[in-house]
């Protein structure tokens, strides 16, 4: 393993901000710390790139202890929410001020400066400063300093967050296709699920202090462990054991308990016309159109791709695959 966390806590006075997490990075893979405002998923990061120290537990980095490292001597590349580039420098000096502190030539720092704003699609930028770029275009120097300097871990910090949303989009494909390239073992804060499942090839997701759920995207959106990671991991119909066994007792195959709930992800609920519910309202998103339902089972939510042919108060049955559905605990 490339990054071994093992039992962090951390506490800001009375509040637990980390309850002993473990986690563990390979060489070359995309994490992403998922969760809403306040679970611990920044604190984490701040800790391994060591502007934190941990209250208790062990960091190690290829077997060495980070605990002994100050933050200047760990060489991980950061790229944070709002860029932090120098306004009075170029983007090339900004990019190349890495190297410069570590005394690389400058005909060395040129050669490097060139190559990264290649990599990043700006190489018509390097004489500009900072406030002549867009945001996205600031994010991507910010990303091309942090490489420079061949980095053993990059840490990204919601680095897409103050961005529009088509910026966004792309900045995404670029991160990933950048990291892909180098192979440069990454950790990304995020609270944004979509982010998550396009980015990472693993998604850690995290609340109160905790680790929920680690797996891949996959794993965490098909097959959530708890009702926390279903509810954040997308939109998600959660049924009580109950209402099933009273409406539909064929989708209680596999039922581990009372103390669960079948999560039901919208577009595996197909729908026909009939009688065992309502539409209550139907929203067009474009790819695809989203639709409330009234039925025995609660509310719930279908999603049909286009246009439905379904309206405000038209009749349906439902029908699922019981293998497309997972069991949450409750």
């Amino acid at each position: 393993m490339h990054l071994v966390i093992d039992s962090v806590r951390k506490s800001f006075g009375p509040v637990l901000a980390l309850d002993n997490v473990s986690l563990s990075l390979e060489a070359g893979e995309f994490v992403c710390l998922l969760g809403p405002s306040g679970c611990g998923k920044t604190t984490l990061l701040r800790i391994i790139a060591g502007l934190l120290m941990q209250d208790s537990g062990t960091m190690t980095l290829a077997g060495r202890d980070l605990s002994k490292v100050p933050a200047r001597q760990r060489g991980f590349g950061i790229v944070f929410q709002s860029y932090s580039l120098f306004p009075n420098m170029t983007v090339a000096d900004n990019i190349g001020y890495g190297l410069k502190l570590r005394g690389t030539p400058r005909e060395q720092i040129d050669r490097r400066v060139t190559e990264l704003l290649a990599l990043i699609k700006l190489p018509q930028v390097a004489a500009r400063f900072p406030w002549e770029l867009s945001g996205g275009q600031q994010q991507r120097v910010a990303l091309a300093r942090a490489i420079a300097v061949d980095p053993s871990l990059l840490l990204l910090d919601e680095p897409l967050s103050a961005l529009d949303a088509k910026v966004r989009a792309e900045l995404r494909e670029e991160i990933r296709d950048v990291q892909r390239r180098l192979k440069i073992p990454t950790v990304m804060v995020t609270h944004d699920q979509e982010e998550a499942l396009s980015l990472a090839d693993r998604i850690v997701c995290m609340s109160r202090g905790r680790i929920e759920q680690a797996g891949s995207p996959a794993d965490l959106y098909l097959h959530p462990a708890t009702r926390f990671v279903a509810d954040f991991m997308g939109v998600s119909n959660l049924i009580e054991p109950g209402k099933l066994q009273a409406a539909r007792p064929e989708l209680l195959q596999g039922c581990p308990g009372n103390d669960h709930l079948l999560c039901l992800r919208p577009e595996h609920v197909a729908l026909r016309q009939g009688s065992f519910g309502t539409v209550l309202a139907v929203s067009f998103l474009g790819n695809i159109t989203r639709l409330k339902l009234d039925t025995p089972l609660g509310p719930l939510v279908a999603e049909e791709n286009g246009r439905s042919r379904f309206a405000p108060g038209d009749g349906i049955e439902i029908a699922v695959d019981p293998a497309r559905a997972a069991w949450v605990a409750a």
